[in-house]
């Protein structure tokens, strides 16, 4: 392979990239090497295995993305902005369009998902750790790596063009010849064994790993939420890794199971990837609505209304969610049986979300209500969502989805859903635990100017794309002429939405320079309950010690944290005389990371079809687990005194 055809080349933009890409490392290295931060940076955060830390690696991760996946909108809805528009090449525009939404669902949304998983659970139930902290360690990196590789095909090889969903014949090498389908699958592929991963560490460590005196009916609704996420990730995401290894073996290997030749039949990738797909909307929506249910409680000062109905909800939607996945594809041909089952499946779906929005209603009845940062982004969500659901019952009614089906009316349906449920829901949790997590609030004022950017913006965008779905403007449209533009009034609607588009990405541009402006200016949390909150996180110091709880807590009831307050205030409650026991931790290790720079190596390889390096990644791949698997000495225990000299130090900081 020549260099010219290795790298990407012939579009300025691409070459703007490939300068701020190697401006951008050379000032990382420069930093490190001149602060001599190298060593840190290995022993405090590339070989932890600290949920809290890892957390935090997903948290910057994912607002990288969102930059990314916020870029290439822009981008596309210039192009969309006026008729007869050349702005970008038509290929450039199908890769930008493919690696929107697949870097917006698996790369921004699920990290995010994860770093509230991290940041949140084994506080919230009073563990010192998940159940298998190196494997969290592996899962982030392989999310990372994975992340990494499918980027680096905008300037290396090429990027997918097949769409987000890459369905076959389009995704088979007849019509995608060359490396950039192949990093999307095997971007995919590494980052989705490391969220299979992750499902199963939180379903585990929220069973298993709970202080002993927390029954499943006390746990923050937040938990049950990941409880509930996790619970279909276990379901789906083996889906996912089984069916790009058929594609894998399509394009690589010479099969036919998505083929016409030699009897592969293309319409079963679309029910095996919407067999994943659909409830991975719910995996990813399930966390925001714990969020929004902790924040709501919080301040509104008001235990939460309907907690058993909450639980059910959550868990009846991850169930539910298995058995939506045809009405992606009503028009296919299914036949009207299976339509109406699938119809009313999904429309059954919207029950329990809708309680939830009730509940949430009714726990805000007569309390005592503070606007906060992170009350504003659940107000937000409330009218946004219920347009959502409802555009998505409409959706759901398969006569209708003939007109809807792949129309713009579609496109601003699940942004409504996915922006205004899963990406507000995880700013308000953002806004929410990141006192507890940095020891610092984000300041107010910028943050409201954010808001306010975000909400007009999204209305501003949005909104005119449901007209321009009923006034037949398609899906994956590239550009059109000025009939379309003009006579049919798709000019002006188009460019009003590309003016929201904006509008957002200032807002975001905004909440970056709250975070740097508050890490020096923001009101400090000396007290470790910056909301005067109610579950357990809340009830040690911000940021919390490594190993979270010096003493396990005692919990008697829902809100825990809350009535210990009151309790106090009233004079009902008597300190136990504290006595600290060593307490057990993992040790960090590089194997994680090591393991992640072969599953690179590897997916690099089979990328390019050079299956020599595919195969020494695999072999790379299999010896740090063969290591792994012969070492002993990976944990070690907080001895007493040290514990001691900890907490002593935590008192004196929230005494002052």
């Amino acid at each position: 392979m020549s260099h010219t055809s290795f790298f990407v080349t012939g579009d300025p933009m691409i070459y703007g990239a490939d300068v701020s890409i190697v401006l951008a490392t050379v000032a990382i290295i420069f930093a490190l090497t001149y602060f001599k931060k190298w060593g840190w940076l290995w022993r405090e955060w590339i070989t932890t295995v600290d949920h809290k830390k890892i957390g935090i690696m997903y948290l910057l991760s994912s607002l990288v993305m969102l930059f990314r996946g916020g870029v290439d909108a822009i981008l596309m809805r210039l192009q969309l902005a006026v008729p007869n528009n050349h702005f970008l090449a038509s290929e450039h525009y199908n890769e930008i369009f493919t690696t929107h939404g697949t870097i917006m669902i698996l790369f921004m949304a699920m990290p995010f998902m994860f770093a509230l998983f991290n940041m949140v659970v084994p506080l919230q139930i009073g563990a010192r750790d998940v159940a298998y902290p190196m494997l969290n360690a592996v899962s982030f990196w392989l999310f990372f790596i994975g992340a990494m590789l499918f980027n680096i095909s905008f300037v290396i090889g090429g990027s997918a063009s097949a769409g987000w969903l890459s369905y076959p014949p389009l995704s088979e090498n007849q019509f995608s010849p060359g490396p950039g389908q192949n990093f999307w699958i095997w971007g995919i592929q590494i980052s989705g064994i490391g969220s299979l991963a992750t499902g199963i560490n939180f379903v585990v460590t929220i069973l298993k790993m709970r202080t002993p005196s927390m029954r499943l009916k006390d746990m923050p609704l937040f938990s049950w939420s990941v409880l509930s996420s996790s619970i279909a990730i276990l379901g789906v995401f083996p889906i996912l890794t089984a069916t790009l290894a058929m594609l894998t073996i399509d394009r690589l290997l010479g099969g036919h199971f998505f083929t016409m030749d030699a009897g592969g039949n293309p319409m079963m990738w679309v029910n095996l990837i919407w067999m994943w797909g659909h409830p991975e909307v719910y995996i990813v929506v399930l966390p925001a609505f714990g969020a929004f249910s902790e924040v709501v409680a919080t301040f509104s000062k008001k235990r939460i209304f309907g907690y058993t109905s909450m639980v059910f909800s959550m868990i009846a939607i991850s169930v539910v969610s298995y058995f939506t996945w045809v009405h992606h594809f009503f028009t296919m041909g299914a036949g009207a049986d299976v339509n109406i089952v699938f119809a009313i499946c999904t429309m059954i779906i919207a029950i329990p979300t809708g309680a939830k929005v009730f509940n949430w209603l009714f726990t805000m009845y007569r309390g005592r209500i503070r606007v906060t940062q992170p009350m504003l982004w659940f107000y937000a969500f409330v009218p946004i969502f219920l347009v959502g659901g409802a555009t998505g019952v409409m959706l759901a009614a398969a006569p209708a989805d003939y007109q809807y089906h792949n129309s713009y009316f579609l496109i601003a349906h699940f942004h409504q859903v996915l922006i205004g449920g899963v990406v507000f829901g995880y700013l308000a949790g953002l806004y929410y635990w990141w006192p507890k997590l940095f020891g610092f609030k984000l300041n107010d004022r910028l943050g409201k100017w954010a808001f306010w950017l975000w909400q007009i913006g999204f209305y501003v965008c949005f909104m005119p794309q449901y007209a321009l779905g009923f006034m037949g403007m398609t899906r994956r449209i590239y550009t059109y002429n000025d009939t379309m533009g003009w006579d049919m009034g798709w000019a002006p609607l188009n460019f009003i939405s590309t003016i929201g588009a904006f509008l957002m990405g200032i807002g975001f541009i905004f909440q970056a320079w709250q975070i740097i402006y508050s890490i020096k200016h923001g009101e400090r949390d000396v007290t470790g309950d910056a909301w005067d909150a109610r579950t357990l996180e809340w009830s040690i110091p911000s940021p919390p010690p490594v190993y979270n709880f010096a003493i396990l807590p005692v919990v008697n009831d829902r809100d825990a944290w809350w009535y210990q307050k009151q309790a106090i205030a009233n004079g009902e409650y008597k300190e136990e005389p504290v006595q600290y026991e060593p307490i057990h931790m993992p040790k960090n290790t590089g194997i994680p990371f090591i393991m992640s720079i072969f599953w690179f190596i590897a997916g690099f390889g089979f990328t390019f079809e050079w299956n020599w390096m595919g195969i020494v990644g695999l072999i790379g791949v299999a010896v740090t687990l063969f290591v792994r698997s012969f070492q002993y000495d990976t944990d070690y225990y907080i001895p007493v005194d040290e514990i001691e000299r900890t907490e002593k130090a935590l008192r004196n900081r929230t005494a002052i």
